[in-house]
């Protein structure tokens, strides 16, 4: 057995080095720990900033700004922020009737809309669709990817909580009218009007209002497609269930 020689010390061993498996494992459990929770902070705090200042742009919008700069340089986002009182109750109406009918009762979820949309994946083999409501899809709109994964989907409910703890339904729906796509490059119901109607959000009418809700599940193909015969048939539909639709208050 050797010895250091005296006066000497023994070489020091990296703790790094005696760390077994399980603590490496542990060390990184910790490290996706600390970094969930601090992302889910951030937009907690900053759901918590817009409950009195509009947002910016959104994760959409960034990502559409990449693409088109891409495909369509000098083309840029069309995008004109209005309060909700200078939007159309015909769009508020028809919005409602076509994407979340209990928008104003629900709390973010509407839980058999979700079981559905699970079986309907399963059936497919893949996802299809998510039975969003109105408050989901502005979660995914303001901070989330086009992603379909259920990774993402347990993101976007998280998300949707914040929105309804810190916003009325009043300011989730100004947010989600202002924000939400419309075709290439549109978003916004100022910007939607303007690009297919040549006129302002306050003055859309019943008609045009119904065509735009219809439009929102897949606006980029409906933008290029204007004539498809079921923008027209699920347009009339709509209109005649925009009487019932209720509005936050």
């Amino acid at each position: 057995m050797t010895t250091a020689p005296p006066g000497t010390r023994a070489p020091r061993v990296n703790k790094a080095v005696r760390l077994g498996p399980a603590r490496w494992i542990a060390y990184g459990v910790s490290v996706l720990g600390i970094a969930f929770m601090a992302t889910q902070l951030y937009f907690f705090v900053q759901i918590g900033i817009w409950t009195v200042v509009n947002p910016g742009p959104t994760a959409f919008m960034r990502s559409d700004a990449w693409t088109l700069a891409k495909t369509h340089p000098g083309v840029s986002l069309q995008r004109t922020w209005v309060p909700y009182d200078q939007i159309s109750r015909n769009l508020k109406r028809a919005i409602i009737a076509s994407e979340d009918s209990n928008f104003v009762n629900n709390n973010g979820y509407e839980t058999d809309a979700i079981l559905q949309a699970w079986e309907k994946n399963k059936a497919r083999g893949k996802i299809v669709g998510g039975g969003s409501t109105i408050s989901q899809q502005l979660a995914r709109n303001l901070f989330l990817s086009r992603e379909k994964s259920y990774v993402r989907k347990a993101q976007e409910l998280v998300i949707t909580w914040m929105l309804e703890f810190w916003w009325t339904k009043e300011r989730i729906f100004e947010i989600y009218l202002n924000s939400v796509e419309w075709g290439n490059g549109v978003y916004g119901a100022q910007a939607a009007a303007q690009y297919y109607y040549k006129t302002s959000a306050a003055k859309l009418t019943a008609w045009q209002s119904a065509r735009l809700a219809v439009m929102l599940p897949r606006p980029k193909y409906f933008d290029d497609h204007r004539n498809a015969p079921y923008l027209s048939q699920r347009s009339a539909v709509i209109a005649r269930r925009t009487g019932t639709a209720e509005l936050p208050q």
